[in-house]
């Protein structure tokens, strides 16, 4: 069942959120962050936090920065009596100030990234990515005849050989090979994709390309996002401008997952 009980978060410098759950007269109460699983799955991923006293009769929960959860969308609970039944919550005050600048700075790998929001029905839920490396997108410049990406590695560096791979989805393997630009910190690097050039590798029938970036020739592929700052979803929040050419509509934007991806369509 749904409860109006405000429940309020902020987040430190060290990826640490704190919950403060309002006065109740229940006892033996604990918080429930649950991986939400895919439809009509059941759910396998369960962390159980413990209330504390806090200040004015509040009750606090912590999830440290050490605590790994699952890349996904993490639903907040209140179990009570134990976890014998379990209450959504809705959020408070989200202090997430530390988030902002989080692409500034140098993250370790494996990347650990949670950022609490609000759902679509007005619930609490925390956004978690986990990946052994990470590329954040940062400008995406479009002109009439190309765009150009800027982005930073953390957990990687380039090295001799490395690569943009553009992969069309689900083609069975067609992929775009471009040589990125390479900052001085061997971190930064930029590319530019051609409108013309990427319509006529995916054909007709359109296609979505997602971008990565090879830092070595035997390295693992990375997957270019912009996850470091405090948007938890931001497809319908940062929209790029569509380019025609010819016949054909080609635009970036970032997936659910925030991940960077180009599309590709027939022109209205």
């Amino acid at each position: 069942m749904t409860t109006e009980a405000r429940v309020g978060c902020a987040v430190d410098a060290d990826g640490r959120i704190t919950f403060d759950v309002p006065p109740r007269p229940a006892e033996g109460e604990q918080l429930l962050l649950r991986l939400r699983p895919k439809k009509g799955q059941p759910e396998k991923s369960l962390h159980v936090l413990d209330l504390e006293p806090a200040q004015d009769g509040r009750r606090r929960a912590v999830l440290g920065p050490d605590a790994v959860l699952t890349e996904g969308r993490w639903d907040v609970y209140l179990l009570q009596e134990r976890g014998t039944r379990r209450e959504r919550l809705r959020p408070g005050l989200r202090d997430l100030r530390t988030l902002v600048d989080g692409h500034l700075r140098d993250w370790p790998a494996p990347l650990a990234v949670r950022i609490p929001y609000v759902t679509k029905d007005g619930h609490l839920a925390v956004r978690a990515w986990l990946r052994p490396a990470h590329a954040e997108a940062d400008g995406i410049d479009v002109t009439d005849r190309s765009m150009t990406v800027t982005a930073r590695l953390h957990g990687a560096s380039l090295q001799d050989g490395a690569a943009v791979h553009l992969r069309l989805r689900g083609s069975g393997g067609t992929v775009r090979t471009l040589e990125p630009r390479v900052g001085d910190d061997d971190r930064t690097f930029s590319f530019t994709i051609t409108h013309e050039e990427l319509a006529a590798a995916t054909g007709s029938g359109g296609g979505v390309w997602n971008v990565f970036v090879r830092p070595a020739p035997e390295a693992a592929l990375i997957r270019v996002a912009r996850l470091l700052d405090d948007v938890a979803d931001r497809k319908e929040v940062f929209v790029y401008p569509t380019v025609t050419v010819g016949g054909t509509a080609v635009r970036p934007y970032y997936t659910v997952d925030n991940d960077l991806s180009v599309e590709v369509a027939q022109a209205d």
